[in-house]
C-alpha cells in the first residue's frame, strides 16, 4: 500500500493531450503498436507507451481508479503483457515511460507518466494491470476523469431499521444491496440433509447468485463443505483465511435451534461464545467481508479513542454487541460505506473503512489522520 500524498507532495494539473503526439511519445511510428485492452486504447513503440482510458465511473473497467492509481483491465495483447511484465528500460538501459491520458468531455487530459505496480494474469495473458502515476492527480481532476457517483446511487441505509426487528430480513437487504447479482439464474443448491438454522439457509441462498457474501478475508464454508471439528463436538461453518480460527455451532441430531450460540475457536484453546447470536453474528460477519473486500477503501494508521469518536461522529453505528472475541470489534456506516473498529487494548485502535465507490468516502476525505491508503 501506499501513503495517501500530503498536502505538500505536488499534484498534476489537466493539459489537453494532442494524440497527433503519440509516435513521438512512443518513439516512433505506431501504425502495427495499436491495440484495444478492454476499452482502453494502447500504443506501443520502442520509445515507450501511451494508454488512453474513458472517464468513467465503473468499478470493473480500464480507468482512473484514485488520485494515484490507474487500472487497466484485460485481456492484453501478447506483446502489451510483455512490456507490461517486462523491465521497464529498453536494451540500452533507458527508461521506457508509459504516458496516461483519459477522454472526458470532448477532449483527451494527459495525466502524465506511470510505473507498474501489479500485473495479473491468466494462462500468460495479463488480466489486470495496476500502474501508479509519477505524480499524484490534484481533486478536481480526479473528479473529471473518475467522475463521482450521485448519493442516490450508493447501497442505501434501509437495512439499519431491521438490525433488532428483522435480522432476516436486515441481512438480506445488506447483501442484495452491496453485491450485485452475478446472474439472471439461479445456481443449483446443495443437497446437504444436514439440519441447518435458518440464518445459514438464508445465506446460501443468497450466496446462489453473490458468491461474494460467503466472505473473501474469512469465508463461511459452502453447504457440501461443512465439517465437525477436531472433537466432532460442533459444526464447522466459518473459517479464518489461514486457519488459525474458527466458527462452529453444537452438532445437534434435532431440528436446528433457531437462532444458536456461535463458538468462536483457536484450534488449541477453549471455545469463546460470540456475543451475538447467528442471526447477530452473520451480520456482523457480513459487515467485516464487506469492508475488507470494498474496492475502495480508506486506512488510517492507529487511531486514539478520541480520533476514532471524531472519524466515526457522521456515520451511523450498528446495534450491536462487540463482534470477535480476539479483537472485539464496532461498526459504523453510511450509504456505500462500512467502517469497522476493533481494539485489542482498548487504547489503540484498528479503522478499516470499505465503500462501493470512491463517492462514499467524501465525508472522510478532511479527517485529521494520517492515511496508509485513501481511494477517494
Amino acid at each position: 500500500m501506499t501513503d495517501q500524498a500530503s498536502p505538500a507532495v505536488s499534484v498534476i494539473s489537466a493539459r489537453v493531450f494532442d494524440e497527433e503526439r503519440v509516435p513521438v511519445l512512443v518513439g516512433g511510428s505506431v501504425t502495427a503498436g495499436r491495440h484495444t485492452v478492454g476499452r482502453a486504447e494502447v500504443a506501443m513503440g520502442p520509445g515507450g507507451m501511451v494508454i488512453i482510458l474513458d472517464a468513467h465511473d465503473v468499478g470493473d473497467r480500464s480507468g482512473v481508479w484514485n488520485a494515484e492509481e490507474i487500472r487497466l483491465i484485460g485481456p492484453a495483447p501478447a506483446a502489451i503483457t510483455e512490456r507490461l511484465m517486462g523491465p521497464p528500460w529498453d536494451g540500452d538501459g533507458r527508461l521506457l515511460p508509459i504516458h496516461i491520458a483519459v477522454r472526458t468531455g470532448g477532449e483527451v487530459l494527459h495525466l502524465g507518466t506511470a510505473q507498474v505496480s501489479q500485473v495479473g494474469t491468466s494462462d500468460g495473458v495479463l488480466s489486470d494491470c495496476e500502474l501508479l502515476l509519477d505524480t499524484p492527480l490534484g481533486k478536481s481532476l480526479l473528479d473529471q476523469v473518475r467522475p463521482r457517483l450521485s448519493p442516490t446511487a450508493l447501497p442505501g441505509l434501509g437495512w439499519l431499521g431491521d438490525v433488532n426487528s428483522d435480522r432476516a430480513a436486515s441481512l438480506e437487504q445488506f447483501l442484495t444491496g452491496w453485491y450485485p447479482s452475478t446472474g439472471d439464474t439461479e445456481l443449483t443448491s446443495s443437497s446437504s440433509a444436514l439440519r441447518l438454522p435458518g440464518g445459514l439457509k438464508q445465506l446460501y441462498r443468497i450466496a446462489m447468485r453473490r458468491p461474494s457474501v460467503l466472505g473473501v478475508q474469512n469465508r463461511i464454508l459452502p453447504e457440501s463443505d461443512l465439517l465437525s471439528d477436531p472433537l466432532g463436538e460442533t459444526l464447522v461453518f466459518g473459517v479464518e483465511n489461514q486457519g488459525g480460527f474458527f466458527w462452529s455451532l453444537l452438532w445437534t441430531m434435532e431440528e436446528a435451534e433457531p437462532d444458536p450460540t456461535v463458538w468462536f475457536r483457536v484450534f488449541d484453546e477453549e471455545p469463546v461464545a460470540e456475543q451475538e447470536p447467528l442471526s447477530g453474528f452473520l451480520i456482523q460477519f457480513s459487515l467485516f467481508e464487506a469492508s475488507m473486500g470494498a474496492d475502495y477503501l480508506a486506512l488510517p494508521r492507529k487511531l486514539t479513542a478520541a480520533q476514532v469518536e471524531q472519524f466515526t461522529q457522521a456515520l451511523h453505528p450498528v446495534p450491536l454487541r462487540p463482534f470477535w472475541p480476539w479483537a472485539p470489534t464496532h461498526f459504523y456506516v453510511a450509504p456505500g460505506l462500512v467502517v469497522h473498529v476493533s481494539s485489542e487494548d482498548g487504547h489503540e485502535f484498528d479503522v478499516w473503512a470499505g465503500a462501493t465507490h470512491r463517492s462514499a468516502l467524501d465525508q472522510l476525505a478532511d479527517l485529521p489522520v494520517d492515511w496508509i491508503r485513501f481511494d477517494g
